[in-house]
């Protein structure tokens, strides 16, 4: 039996309209993000046309930003269970662009944003995480998350950073082209782990 992964990006955060880099801010969820998570809490688990193959939950996992925790909580709490946090799912630092929005960055690097955008695994921000190095953790956290759960159902909630170069590796994709993946907030991505990674949804939004 496969192992099934709901991949989860966090509920929308206080501030989203201004298109910042919140990174390793802990921004807290907004009133529309918790409302966000728990329709998804209510809703995915029991549908078919998702892929699962029961509704079970055995385990949440999720990074230890508050805006993950909270999210995490709020699906996990519908199953009795307590979510588990791991480190290696935070989102990306940002280095000098933290807390800074696109506009601002654009403004201050032009050159270096431009790079940025062109090519995520070449440029990565200033003083901040490589897309290599994202890699590294998140990956090391999802496989061994997989080794205690052979054949469970698992969610794990993260950000969209983490869960666009955890996609790419899944799918065999370049990370060079990590931003060619959608991951809104609230998205949920199904996984079905048999002796490859099936991916069956991609940014699913209730």
């Amino acid at each position: 039996m496969a192992t099934t992964v709901y991949l989860i990006r966090h509920g929308e955060t206080e501030d989203a309209d201004s298109r910042r880099y919140k990174g390793r801010i802990d921004a807290p969820l907004s009133e529309n993000g918790i409302e966000q998570i728990k329709r998804l809490a209510d809703y995915f688990f029991q549908n078919s046309e998702l892929g699962t193959q029961n509704s079970e939950l055995k385990a949440v996992y999720c990074s230890g930003l508050i805006r993950s925790v909270r999210s995490a909580e709020i699906i996990a709490g519908a199953y009795g269970l307590e979510p588990v946090v791991v480190e290696g799912l935070k989102e990306r630092n940002f280095g000098v662009w933290e807390g800074m929005s696109f506009d601002e960055i654009k403004e201050k690097w032009p050159d270096a944003f431009d790079a940025w955008a062109r090519n995520p695994l070449r440029f990565s921000p200033m003083g901040g995480e490589s897309t290599i190095e994202v890699r590294e953790r998140a990956l090391k956290a999802f496989d061994e998350i997989m080794q205690k759960h052979d054949g469970d159902n698992v969610a794990i909630v993260a950000h969209g950073g983490v869960n666009r170069v955890i996609l790419c590796e899944l799918l065999g994709m370049p990370l060079e082209n990590i931003f060619r993946i959608e991951q809104d907030f609230a998205a949920l991505n199904v996984i079905e782990m048999w002796d490859y990674p099936v991916v069956k949804h991609i940014n699913y939004v209730v």
